[in-house]
């Protein structure tokens, strides 16, 4: 069995997460795909929702669908969450089952920046998807992974649609094409901020949400 793992903000989840996370899904033959909100930063800018209202908004997005499932993992754990800490937790809670961690390009590139980023990659195989401003070329950039210039350039003129490649820990690593769908979290709060539509850019029940909550209004 396979599983995908899919972490963010999601502040708020749209339907560019949605649509990418169901590619991902359905071309790979995953069993499922589990979502986790980030935790409370110990810094929380004001523009990030509560870790609780996040991990809400994400099931109301995927109750839709049977392939789709939120986890509680990080927005429960008390003090600093770190991703390594959460990937070895999800290790230990499905130790039968293949995971396979899911993020953008620019997430990928900026691991280095993490917490123990050196045991983060021998953990579990990833799946890197496309994110617009960036390119799969970038990732040779990247310290962790053994890949070929021309099959990444091949992947970013859209001549390749996938690309299998070895992390430096001899995890396996899977550079993928998704649809680019023109949507972001940080533009749906600008939008909320200033009394504009946001809708059809996320799923209708999480609009209703945030407009119930008042959630990204700028304070007077």
């Amino acid at each position: 069995m396979k599983v995908g793992i899919f972490g963010g903000t999601f502040n708020p989840i749209h339907y560019g997460h949605l649509r990418a996370a169901e590619e991902v899904r359905e071309r790979l033959g995953f069993s499922k795909i589990i979502f986790i909100p980030s935790g409370n930063p110990p810094i929380k800018t004001r523009e990030l929702a509560d870790a609780k209202e996040r991990y809400n908004m994400t099931e109301l997005a995927t109750a839709g669908n049977p392939f789709f499932e939120v986890s509680d993992i990080e927005f429960k754990r008390h003090g600093k969450s770190y991703t390594v800490q959460t990937m070895k937790e999800l290790c230990d809670i499905y130790p039968d089952i293949s995971l396979y961690f899911i993020l953008g390009v620019d997430a990928f590139l900026d691991i280095p920046n993490w917490w123990q980023p050196e045991r983060l990659i021998a953990i579990m195989d990833f799946i890197v998807i496309s994110r617009a401003s960036f390119r799969f070329i970038d990732l040779l950039s990247s310290p962790y992974i053994h890949a070929d210039r021309g099959a990444l350039e091949r992947l970013d003129e859209g001549e390749l649609e996938s690309y299998s490649a070895k992390l430096r820990s001899n995890r396996d690593i899977l550079a993928m094409r998704v649809p680019l769908l023109d949507i972001s979290s940080t533009e749906i709060r600008r939008l909320t901020a200033a009394g504009k539509s946001i809708k059809y850019l996320l799923p209708e029940v999480v609009e209703s949400f945030i407009i119930e909550k008042g959630f990204y209004k700028i304070e007077s």
